[in-house]
């Protein structure tokens, strides 16, 4: 049994836990999907300095990590799912697109299936900020987590890190604007304090995605954007499980 906290928006015959989480250093955003009849739950983008925080919300919550999911490989912080294998054992499957060459239990690509009790999550590929970007769709919950490739009001950079405007742009046109108007949007992150959006907002409001391809290309192009002051760290560990260089966790690593 859980503590029955589950989400009020869901029906009672198809109810499910949710937790959005949220990092402060990085403003980055983290989720908890449970089941509360089987009791697994995933945990979508940990960060490495959080993950005692997320493992004893997912204990609290009556739940039982199974899978920790990655929308890409980040480069503005680190990972926790390498630290949380270390917390939690063999059970926990790290997961993340096979396209992004990173370091997981699994490898997903566009239209896999990824499930925890009877809930499902449907991959879906939206390359553009990087290479092995995905989505997340939750149909159960009318949700998608849509990491750093479409924000709200905003989209994921485009000038480092196998960055191709192009491909962002028809991979939220053709991935995520085709999803129901009423889909709720869970992004990656959020710097100015929105939570959420819903693809209906994104597709009217966006001041990036609601132009033609070149107005976004153009737009694109000139960002001037500062250097990510967490790239040289977060990308090499991000690509091993956030585990590289932490001493005593490198240490726990190789016990296990």
């Amino acid at each position: 049994m859980t503590n029955g906290m589950v989400n009020p928006l869901t029906s009672s015959s198809n109810p499910f836990i949710f937790r959005q989480l949220f990092d402060r250093e990085s403003c980055t955003y983290s989720y908890i999907l449970g089941d509360p009849e089987s009791q697994e739950a995933i945990l979508i983008d940990p960060v490495f300095e959080l993950a005692e925080r997320d493992a004893t919300l997912v204990k609290d919550l009556g739940l039982q990590l199974k899978h920790v999911m990655n929308t890409h490989v980040h480069a503005d912080h680190i990972t926790g799912s390498g630290r949380l294998k270390l917390m939690i054992g063999k059970s926990l499957t790290s997961v993340i697109s096979e396209e992004s060459g990173a370091d997981a239990d699994e490898h997903v690509s566009n239209g896999k299936k990824v499930t925890f009790g009877k809930h499902e999550i449907e991959v879906r590929s939206t390359r553009g900020h990087t290479n092995g970007c995905v989505s997340y769709v939750f149909h159960s919950g009318r949700m998608v987590f849509t990491g750093d490739t479409l924000l709200i009001r905003g989209c994921g950079r485009t000038d480092f890190q196998e960055g191709d405007s192009e491909a962002l742009y028809n991979s939220v046109h053709s991935q995520l604007f085709t999803l129901p108007d009423d889909y709720l949007v869970y992004p990656a992150h959020d710097y100015k304090g929105m939570t959420c959006s819903t693809i209906r907002e994104e597709k009217t409001f966006n001041p990036r995605l609601t132009k033609t391809l070149d107005e976004f290309i153009f737009i694109m192009k000139n960002l001037n954007l500062a250097y990510p002051k967490m790239l040289d760290k977060a990308v090499p560990a991000n690509k091993v499980c956030g585990l590289y260089n932490l001493g005593e966790y490198e240490v726990q690593l190789q016990k296990n």
